[in-house]
């Protein structure tokens, strides 16, 4: 006799994921679930759900790196289960770290000398950085502060209207007042004149970008040196200098060696760099370099033994993964001055391309400069049918995911769409981008305005003509006003 049974519900090696309950259920959101299910069935819904997700290559509002040689993501994922804080148990990696610090410090002129080590620290990214660059800065200044025996209780930190939101939560979390020097029509980066005058004997720092997240401009450092030069000689405040190059850093010495903004600068105290910018490496790498000892405050560095031996640590994290400390030295090592000096010619001749593609179209204003990081800024110069946000909504229909955003005060009236050029981007992806912007051009021209009603008469239509000076809140308004008597006007007392 032939004995059979029959296969329990719980049973998957016979059924694929889909021929199994699994897929019938909903995944938890908010509770952990109380029973366990197959390691197929896990990844392959998890994966499914991922599928919605963008991709990251034609993510054209980021900055961060989204290709890596498939050597280096070996290396990457061999290395995924080291703690980068376990320093004794890690040797190697702690020395990757130390002659990546040495290598960038290098990059941007620390004056150091041949065998002398430079003084730096690998973050999670450049937040990180800034966050215990401006800790360094304040605690500097209360140390002078309290030596003069003068108040140290009301610091202050001047920068740009267009620094990331970094600086804000710097400001906020470490109880600094944050002074913005404010942008203005065709000028989009900090005003190194209005930024020294802002300067008083509170000041703990001026923050330059190198790079503006706006549109990729470089702040004039070296005229912010020069000013600064003069005032200090004049008040004896010694207010220096931080270049948050984020996404400069690695652009400039490579792009334009000539130009002067880094540690040739003798208020240039400190800069961060993001190592997964155009560092080239995956989200999670930032750097942080300081002139020399004496503009990093022993007191902030903490001394720990209790993983094997004494180890000096300055971050706000503590445990995280080695991986990206290591592909920063690959990148390093495998590119060379040369390689990534290709890599940013490259990247700045297809933004280029894109940006006299967009001018052939005649829509467009081009609001970023030549001269900066490799990205293209771009408003439209007719406003009064669509917007740039129905721009960017449309492209990604076709795959592009292309920011709109308004600039900051006081140029918030301003809305502009942006396109990172990043190392995978290609010239072949640069022509097909402008080719779909036309179509969406089309598209958007076959369609009803947004931002004017479609078919108003005559003598609501005269109404609803804007002056040139007003706001858009204004015509907003005025817009409602005349909908309003509109149909008040058509109003009947029947039933329709």
């Amino acid at each position: 006799m032939v004995l059979s049974k029959a296969v329990s519900e719980t049973d998957m090696s016979v059924h694929s994921t889909f021929a199994s309950r699994y897929v019938r259920s909903s995944l938890p959101r908010y509770r952990m679930p109380e029973n366990s299910i197959p390691k197929e069935a896990a990844y392959q819904i998890i994966n499914d759900e991922l599928m919605l997700d963008g991709n990251p290559r034609l993510n054209l509002a980021s900055f961060v790196t989204t290709w890596m040689e498939p050597e280096c993501d070996k290396l990457i994922m061999a290395a995924i289960n080291k703690n980068y804080v376990d320093m004794d148990e890690y040797p190697v990696t702690t020395e990757l770290q130390n002659r990546c610090v040495n290598m960038i410090a290098h990059l941007f002129h620390a004056p150091l000398g041949e065998s002398e080590t430079a003084v730096g620290v690998g973050t999670v990214g450049s937040s990180e950085a800034i966050m215990l660059a401006g800790l360094a800065f304040k605690r500097r200044w209360q140390n002078k502060r309290r030596a003069e025996g003068k108040p140290f209780d009301k610091p202050n930190i001047i920068t740009g209207a267009n620094v990331q939101v970094c600086w804000e939560k710097f400001a906020k979390y470490f109880e600094v007042e944050l002074k913005e020097v404010k942008l203005r029509d065709g000028y989009y980066v900090m005003d190194p004149e209005k930024a020294v005058d802002m300067v008083d004997e509170n000041t703990i720092c001026v923050a330059a970008i190198l790079g503006s997240t706006l549109n990729g401009e470089f702040e004039d450092v070296k005229l912010l040196n020069d000013l600064l030069e003069k005032k200090n000689s004049e008040t004896g405040w010694e207010t220096p200098i931080h270049v948050d190059a984020a996404s400069g850093g690695f652009i400039a010495p490579f792009l334009y060696p000539e130009l002067e903004w880094d540690f040739r600068l003798p208020w240039v105290k400190s800069i961060n760099v993001s190592g997964h910018k155009y560092g080239l490496v995956y989200a999670g790498i930032g750097w942080c370099i300081w002139r020399n000892k004496e503009d990093l405050p022993e007191e902030l560095i903490f001394h720990i033994n209790y993983l094997g031996a004494d180890q000096p640590t300055f971050t706000l994290n503590f445990s995280k993964g080695s991986s990206q400390v290591i592909a920063q030295y690959y990148q390093l090592i495998r590119h060379g001055f040369e390689g990534y000096r290709n890599i940013m010619e490259n990247c700045h001749e297809n933004a280029m391309v894109l940006k006299e593609g967009l001018e052939k179209t005649g829509r467009f204003s081009i609001v970023s400069k030549d001269e900066g990081v490799p990205l293209v800024a771009f408003s439209l110069k007719d406003r009064s049918r669509h917007d740039e946000f129905e721009i960017s909504d449309m492209l990604r229909r076709f795959g592009w995911i292309v920011p709109a955003y308004t600039m900051p005060p006081d140029a918030q009236h301003v809305t502009v769409l942006r396109v990172v050029i990043r190392e995978e981007f290609s010239r072949t992806l640069a022509e097909r981008l402008v080719l779909d912007i036309e179509k969406v051009m089309y598209q958007l021209d076959a369609l009803p305005s947004k931002l004017m009603p479609p078919t108003l008469p005559a003598p609501l239509l005269a109404a609803t003509k804007i002056a040139v000076k007003r706001t858009e809140l204004e015509t907003q308004r005025s817009v409602t006003e005349a909908w309003k008597k509109f149909v008040l006007a058509k109003r009947t007392n029947g039933v329709c």
